[in-house]
């Protein structure tokens, strides 16, 4: 069954966007009558069926609902420095959003050469990933944030920073408590600066590998994800 967007649904009747509209009515070739599927990101899937198949306000009937689809006991946070190429930053947020991530922040660190995020095609990469992947959760994408800022900000779980310097760090994946909260920061390109590695540490993360490969920005960001959901997935 086709699968749409629908963030601000509410009540029984509801009108798709122009977007999604335009992908029911022209390219699938929807019409009265036909079922579909919503999502609102929320956590929540909906039956529905087409009752006005107009291209640019295409008009549906929920017929069923279901609450809470997928809900988890954890929330996942990363803090990312996003990559000079755009490409490899969507391409992590394609692969996080389809293993399940709960809110991503771009970080302007000392090291970045990317110092900007347009929204808007990340955010359509993100609905996207979250269709595909029937995630009934559509992870936050919040405004790129110095390091400084975003590390005196309170939170109330785990706390960890990867970062390749020479100080001693456990393993991620052996000292990460199930069922708990996590952030974890991962840094531009060229890594976290000593001093940024220091004001976290002040700040109450813990220091961390994923392993003995060095990992590309966007691959760090996925391997902690994947590590946070198997940690929470096994028995």
């Amino acid at each position: 069954m086709h699968l749409f967007f629908t963030p601000d649904l509410n009540g029984n009747h509801y009108t798709l966007n122009e977007t999604e509209s335009k992908h029911c009515v022209r390219v699938l070739r929807l019409n009265e009558g036909d079922k579909i599927q919503l999502v609102d990101g929320k956590g929540s899937f909906f039956e529905a069926v087409i009752v006005a198949a107009h291209p640019k306000a295409c008009q549906v009937e929920i017929t069923d609902a279901q609450h809470g689809v997928g809900k988890r006991d954890f929330r996942l946070h990363i803090a990312i420095g996003p990559t000079k190429s755009i490409d490899r930053f969507e391409w992590f947020l394609e692969k996080t959003t389809e293993i399940g991530i709960d809110e991503i922040t771009p970080l302007l660190c000392r090291y970045s050469e990317r110092k900007s995020i347009k929204p808007a095609r990340p955010g359509n990469i993100i609905t996207s990933a979250m269709k595909q992947s029937l995630k009934a959760y559509r992870p936050v994408l919040n405004e790129m944030t110095s390091f400084r800022d975003f590390v005196s900000q309170d939170f109330d779980g785990g706390k960890y920073i990867a970062h390749c310097g020479p100080a001693e760090r456990k393993l991620f994946s052996h000292i990460l408590p199930k069922g708990k909260d996590a952030l974890i920061l991962i840094g531009p390109e060229g890594d976290f600066s000593p001093e940024e590695i220091q004001l976290a540490l002040n700040n109450g993360f813990h220091p961390v590998s994923l392993g003995e490969s060095r990992l590309r920005t966007e691959t760090a960001g996925v391997v902690a994800c994947h590590t946070v959901n198997l940690i929470n997935e096994l028995k």
